[in-house]
């Protein structure tokens, strides 16, 4: 399958109506999928010192993991995305206070990585389905499913910490980052580096299906007049 035209498929501006019509049409495809689609093993592969060092440094921030929102317009789109994909993460995650918690912390972990949010849920529904001890059978970790050699390689060597819900969530947004660097901004080839799979079509169709799908958001309209 050519990654250019898996490209062309890649989500668009759309309305309620169309995203809740390809929830219907891609949740078949994605319950059919074995497994073995679904759980990451990310692949050691050396790296220079200065892209090693240069990871682990943004493992190691330690600012809060919430963004400062000034513009008041920012803030109320931001405060609609958060009602919306609170609403949709209602089966996964019941309480209220945790599925807030982790929406924040994905808002800032994917914007800071500079990921489409919207791309990391889709991502996490196919590696773990918002199970924060989610373990695969090739040893991933955690939501974004997280192989433990990440933590030699550039954090503190503790494994366990893959758990953490915000641990877990920066190293997913991070090596997604950095495959895609790697892949010069190819998506279906950085999400192929992210499963292990690289260059075969199931897992990155499914993260696509999801995105598409489930988690398809066009911010709203300010009213006029």
């Amino acid at each position: 399958m050519r990654s250019d035209w898996w490209r062309s498929r890649l989500p668009t501006v759309g309305s309620d109506r169309r995203r809740r019509l390809l929830a219907a049409l891609v949740a078949p495809a994605l319950a059919a999928l074995p497994f073995s689609a679904r759980g990451g093993a990310q692949i050691y592969e050396p790296m220079a010192d200065a892209v090693r060092a240069a990871l682990s440094a943004r493992i190691a921030d330690s600012a809060p993991p919430q963004r400062r929102i000034t513009d008041v317009g920012e803030r109320i789109e931001f405060i609609d995305w958060l009602n919306e994909m609170s609403g949709r993460l209602m089966r996964p995650k019941p309480d209220y206070r945790e599925r807030v918690e982790f929406l924040r912390t994905l808002d800032y972990e994917a914007i800071r990585a500079g990921l489409d949010r919207q791309l990391v849920l889709g991502l996490i529904q196919v590696e773990s389905n918002f199970r924060k001890y989610a373990v695969s059978s090739a040893g991933a970790r955690g939501y974004m499913q997280v192989m433990p050699f990440w933590t030699q390689v550039i954090g503190d060597g503790d494994p366990r910490a893959l758990f953490d819900m915000r641990t877990n969530l920066r190293y997913g947004c991070v090596i997604l980052r950095h495959y895609l660097d790697l892949e010069k901004g190819d998506l279906f080839l950085a999400l192929g580096r992210y499963n292990g799979s690289r260059g075969r079509a199931p897992y990155p169709n499914a993260v696509l299906a999801a995105w598409q799908g489930r988690w398809a958001y066009s911010p709203r309209k300010p009213a006029t007049g």
